[in-house]
């Protein structure tokens, strides 16, 4: 089972989803926006990638929180805001066979579909 998750709009998603098609690998997408997101999740997929690379710090909703909160981020802030605001996760994050993987590069997604 393959999962891409994310938000719909987002350019990345776009490339991810359309690479998943053109190579015809079967996969569900989940949407945050749409499809909602719980910490339980959050939490599996922290273990498997680590906050700090989960936590995309180049995004508009990061860049507005204030130069306190950006300085004082750790790992339990992190966790609270990505939860709260599902933009701030970097995308798309994979999971395959069970496996974490995230963002997108055409290397990478062949490299774990060989």
């Amino acid at each position: 089972m393959t999962t891409l998750f994310g938000i719909k709009n987002c350019d990345t998603i776009k490339k991810a989803r359309a690479w998943l098609t053109a190579q015809q690998i079967e996969f569900t997408f989940h949407d945050y926006r749409k499809d909602g997101l719980d910490a339980e999740w959050l939490n599996k997929a922290e273990q498997a990638l680590g906050w700090e690379q989960m936590l995309n710090k180049r995004g508009t909703t990061f860049r507005q929180l204030s130069e306190e909160q950006k300085q004082n981020v750790d790992k339990e802030s992190a966790m609270a805001l990505m939860l709260e605001y599902s933009a701030m996760i970097k995308r798309p994050i994979l999971i395959h066979n069970d496996s974490y993987y995230i963002g997108f590069k055409p290397d990478q997604f062949s490299e774990v579909f060989a």
